[in-house]
């Protein structure tokens, strides 16, 4: 039996410095974080995981999970390590290694998504980040030896923390694409929007 990669997509966000919910924004034929699971679905992750928050209602009744399974952060305002939590609950024990997807970056495509997964298949790392032309981004890889520490972190970019805290621990994988944008900001927006229709 493989080893069990689950794919928790963080979409429980508060859209704080958007306003309204990013998550239900148009994003070609869907919505952002309607993007955000079709990549992932689309992938070789093994299952998927959506942590849902703000919106919750609006977002179960308009978009199509797939194969994806949907959990509820009701902590959602205390950042996203509680989400992060929920997906590793929703996991289970059989989760053999986990990959951190972003709700608002629906630029990080399915075969981005499966050319860090064949990596860090190969070489089982600590943890895994994805370098795009250097500059570093998600999806991150934890496998299972770092859950630990993973249940130990509070609040928002808590995962960035961990990663800056052993970089002797963390293999970069190299993407051949720019970063995709994280949608905080209309401008934001309006990048991920131009780059998909472009193919970066």
């Amino acid at each position: 039996m493989g080893v069990d990669v689950v794919g928790v997509v963080l979409g429980a966000g508060r859209s704080s410095r958007f306003g309204t919910p990013k998550q239900l924004l148009p994003f070609g034929d869907t919505t952002m974080l309607g993007q955000v699971v079709r990549n992932a679905n689309a992938s070789t992750l093994d299952r998927v995981v959506v942590v849902l928050g703000r919106a919750s209602v609006e977002l179960r009744n308009t978009l199509d999970f797939g194969r994806a399974t949907v959990v509820e952060n009701t902590a959602y305002g205390a950042g996203c390590a509680s989400s992060l939590l929920a997906g590793m609950d929703a996991a289970g024990e059989d989760c053999e290694a986990l990959a951190m997807l972003l709700g608002d970056q629906p630029g990080v495509r399915a075969e981005f998504i499966d050319s860090v997964l064949s990596e860090w298949r190969l070489r089982r790392p600590w943890a895994a980040v994805t370098s795009y032309d250097g500059e570093l981004g998600h999806p991150f890889v934890f496998a299972r030896e770092a859950f630990e520490d993973l249940r130990g972190l509070h609040g928002d970019k808590a995962a960035w923390k961990l990663i800056e805290a052993y970089p002797e621990r963390v293999r970069r994988i190299e993407v051949e694409a720019p970063l995709p944008p994280d949608v905080d900001t209309p401008e934001d927006y309006e990048l991920a929007l131009a780059r998909w229709r472009s193919g970066a």
